[in-house]
């Protein structure tokens, strides 16, 4: 008798450790972020939250959950320094609604999986080093409202598909390598430049850029069951008004003969021309050594020798035309030259001219063209001409920062409610004493305003917001400076108030007397 109740004793205790063990055991979307993590190569330390000993995973960092199910609903891990790849069990986390990796070195390509995620809404990829195309299964993400793919290393053509996204309000492909032409379908006919900038290769309405079509025209020729044969002796009747085959044949034989003479005329006439230039640029040069040279011409160099000749960059520079100019400023314009080896360089002509501008280039470019930085173009050298002073530089692929600062104005995204959020801004760095991105809120996924917005929903205290360095401050004159911020960064543009509504509100608030006390009334100030 006791021998059995202590072996149902035993089985009670063993079913109970069994429970307590699986209601203990990590969830499966907690798994699937753990091999999300795994992809993150050598980056683990920055997600040392991520346990396999916790039951969910809805206390790690950057990650929040459904309840009560305790599915992950959002994935914010901008600004981590993350490396490696997307490991495809991002698709296990079906319940996902935001994926924000934005700002970190991620490479590899998209994984094809996440069109698993079907109720996702946001997705922010950008600056990162993805390769790879966009995966034309993007197109069953139906509740996708936001795609940022921008500043990455993504190519192919832009997938129809994206265009059966009706929920998508926001679309940044910008900086990339996507070519061919943008499908005019669905959603995607209503994005405009901003949302394709610096993608070379693209072509289509929204980049107002014609896409290379077929030259030439379609030929209509006769079948050859339209006459009759040498064996019949039936003629076919000839309709009043209307010309023979013969004769319809005979015409379109006859324009398509004066099109291949006006061809070759205009073919003979061109070559002609280029010979004639040829003789004329070849008058201009005098053989020595071997090498062509303008009297009067000065090439120098910096970085190295420069593999070419004065005379090959002086021919290259005669064949310029419109189609090689890049832009133009206050001293010249810039044109693209392209060499024999298909190395590219951007050449600058100064245009202006004014005594002692040669003894100028000669002292100051050699110092100028000492200075190398990742963030300034590189100057090769620089060719004296008796005509003309040419300055030598990399060529850019991505084009001008003015080209770049006016897509940004002319896009509306730098406005006077930008400004008056980035004053926000400001002033929270002068109350709290931290950076916009400071390393304390980052690893939660926040700037300093979505900081703020926390504690502001926890209803912290001033003492944990205020800057240690303060000292003794005025309670009511820091609550009034954190209002009238949190008005200058409201998320609705809309809403926030002008610079002069902000200067009222500062005076009103924190200055006594205000500012137009000082004034008489009578005066003309």
């Amino acid at each position: 008798m006791d021998q059995r109740i202590s072996s149902l004793f035993l089985s009670q205790v063993l079913v109970l450790a069994l429970v307590f063990r699986f209601s203990c055991a990590l969830t499966p979307d907690g798994m699937a972020l753990l091999e999300l993590k795994e992809g993150f190569n050598g980056t683990n330390w920055m997600l040392k939250s991520w346990r396999a000993k916790d039951p969910n995973p809805c206390g790690w960092a950057g990650v929040t959950c459904h309840f009560p199910d305790l599915r992950v609903r959002s994935i914010n891990l901008p600004y981590m320094q993350l490396g490696g790849i997307i490991s495809p069990s991002i698709g296990k986390l079906t319940r996902l609604h935001r994926l924000a990796l934005h700002q970190n070195s991620l490479h590899g390509p998209i994984p094809v999986e996440i069109k698993n995620c079907t109720e996702l809404r946001a997705l922010y990829l950008r600056a990162n080093y993805l390769q790879g195309s966009i995966p034309p299964e993007f197109g069953e993400l139906k509740h996708l409202t936001i795609l940022d793919l921008s500043s990455n290393l993504l190519g192919g053509t832009i997938p129809p598909s994206i265009g059966q996204l009706m929920q998508l309000h926001f679309l940044n492909l910008s900086t990339n390598f996507f070519s061919g032409e943008i499908p005019n379908v669905g959603v995607l006919g209503k994005f405009r430049n901003s949302s394709f900038v610096g993608n070379l290769e693209l072509c289509g309405l929204p980049v107002q850029k014609l896409c290379r079509g077929t030259l030439g025209f379609p030929a209509v020729l006769p079948r050859s069951g339209s006459f009759p044969s040498e064996s019949s002796s039936v003629i076919p009747p000839t309709t009043p008004g209307r010309p023979s085959s013969h004769f319809l044949n005979g015409v379109i034989l006859g324009a398509m003969s004066t099109i291949g003479l006006a061809i070759i005329l205009v073919l003979g006439f061109l070559w002609i021309c280029l010979l004639s230039r040829k003789w004329k640029f070849g008058q201009r040069y005098a053989k020595v050594d071997k090498e062509v040279q303008i009297v009067g011409t000065k090439l120098v160099t910096f970085h190295g020798e420069f593999p070419y000749s004065s005379g090959e960059m002086i021919k290259k520079l005669e064949l310029l035309d419109e189609e090689d100019l890049v832009g133009s400023g206050g001293f010249g314009t810039v044109y693209k030259v392209v060499m024999d080896d298909l190395s590219a360089f951007a050449i600058k002509r100064i245009d202006r001219n004014f005594v002692g501008l040669d003894e100028l280039l000669d002292r100051e470019l050699p110092i100028l063209g000492s200075i190398k930085h990742i963030n300034l173009v590189n100057i090769r050298g620089y060719c004296r001409l008796p005509s003309a002073k040419l300055l030598i530089h990399d060529f850019m692929n991505l084009g001008s920062l003015d080209h770049y600062l006016h897509e940004y104005l002319q896009t509306g995204r730098a406005t006077e409610k930008s400004d008056v959020y980035s004053f926000g801004v400001l002033l929270l760095e002068l109350v709290t004493g931290k950076r916009p991105t400071d390393p304390s809120f980052v690893r939660r996924g926040l700037n300093i305003v979505g900081w703020m917005n926390t504690l502001t929903e926890e209803n912290s205290k001033l003492e944990d917001i205020l800057d240690l360095d303060c000292g003794t401050v005025e309670v009511e004159a820091m609550e009034a400076i954190l209002d009238i911020a949190a008005m200058c960064t409201n998320a609705n543009p809309d809403e926030r108030p002008t610079m002069f509504r902000v200067l009222q509100m500062l005076e009103e608030e924190l200055m006594s007397p205000c500012l137009s006390h000082f004034y008489e009334p009578h005066l003309n100030i």
